[in-house]
């Protein structure tokens, strides 16, 4: 008996039949209506069309791939020029294809020196893993049983310190007489400069979080900018106020709010960084949330808005001399007006 080939043309169904009508029948899926093509076709196996892991990004990906000459670019730009999805996602389904070996991708030199990729598409999937770049995992070491001889498992040799037996020796009171001396050795040998001992990052307790600052009435984006610039200029003046990028996003709605008082950024720089103390500054973030908030200046009084004078009168032409007046409406000057009512006048 032949095997049954699944590429074959489907015979042409009858019209009036009820399992072609979409409602009729017992069938409710999808009613195929093929037709053979001569030119113009690529064959695309059910293992790729029906992948169980493959997105319907990656599928459509490596059937476009597939269907393309030889030489043609496959980079991602490429595709996103081509296709409506962006680069994120066409990289995405590349890196799919990728990992399931429908695809492979290596960096080879030409001739005139230049790193070009090289991308293989394979019709079939690549199960061995070759040019993916993935090593072979390391068998995991044999578990041990409860028959096995211990004889012959390794053990760890102890290291030959000369002073392990005197330390294994002191206990008890020999060993609490002698905690001065290494109090004393560990101050000796504390690294110069600012930089703390280990035995102190031990008992040191944990760092508090910083103090609030005082909350501006309305912080626009032009107002923070401004703040973070004042922050970030505060090491010029004096290099130990050197905050980081956290730091300085939470004291910069305390700097706005000295902006809504009208200070100029100089005047904040100089109240920050004036009187400062010699002793290190171990937290200057510390300092300078303590000051934003402690010498804060008080509102400015308040001014009534001023009354603007009304807008002057448009320019017209004068209807009798054409000279140009300002007035209401268009019409005579004054003017011409005024002698056209003296002489009514007169008259």
């Amino acid at each position: 008996m032949d095997s049954q080939d699944f590429s074959a043309q489907a015979p042409a169904p009858s019209r009036g039949g009820p399992k072609n009508h979409p409602s009729g029948g017992t069938s409710r899926g999808v009613v195929h209506e093929n037709t053979p093509h001569t030119t113009h076709f690529t064959v695309v196996g059910n293992h790729l069309a029906q992948h169980g892991e493959l997105s319907l990004t990656a599928i459509g990906l490596a059937t476009h791939i597939q269907s393309l000459p030889a030489g043609s670019p496959v980079d991602i730009r490429s595709l996103a020029d081509r296709f409506p999805e962006g680069t994120a996602r066409i990289a995405g389904g590349l890196r799919e294809l990728e990992t399931h070996g429908y695809l492979r991708r290596g960096k080879e030199r030409t001739a005139s020196g230049r790193v070009v990729t090289r991308t293989v598409s394979c019709n079939q999937p690549d199960r061995t893993g070759a040019g993916r770049g993935t090593r072979p995992r390391p068998e995991p070491p044999p578990r041990r049983t409860g028959n096995q001889d211990r004889s012959k498992i390794p053990r760890r040799r102890p290291q030959n310190r000369p002073d392990a037996p005197a330390r294994r020796a002191e206990t008890g009171p020999e060993k609490r007489a002698r905690w001065p001396e290494r109090q004393a050795q560990s101050l000796w040998t504390r690294p110069p400069g600012n930089a703390p001992h280990r035995s102190d990052q031990r008992e040191r307790p944990r760092r508090k979080a910083l103090s609030a600052v005082p909350a501006p009435a309305y912080a626009t984006p032009d107002l923070l900018r401004t703040a973070v610039g004042v922050l970030s200029g505060l090491r010029q003046g004096d290099p130990r106020l050197l905050i980081s990028a956290a730091e300085a996003e939470h004291l910069a709605p305390g700097v706005v709010a000295w902006l809504e008082r009208e200070l100029p950024p100089e005047a904040i720089h100089q109240a920050l960084t004036s009187g400062l103390p010699r002793e290190p500054l171990y937290r200057p973030a510390a300092l300078l949330a303590h000051r934003l908030t402690a010498r804060l200046p008080p509102l400015p009084p308040f001014r009534p808005p001023e009354e603007r004078p009304p807008p002057p009168y448009p320019l017209h032409n004068c209807d009798t001399c054409d000279r140009a007046y300002r007035g209401p409406e268009p019409g005579k000057c004054t003017s011409c007006r005024t002698k056209e009512t003296h002489g009514q006048l007169t008259t």
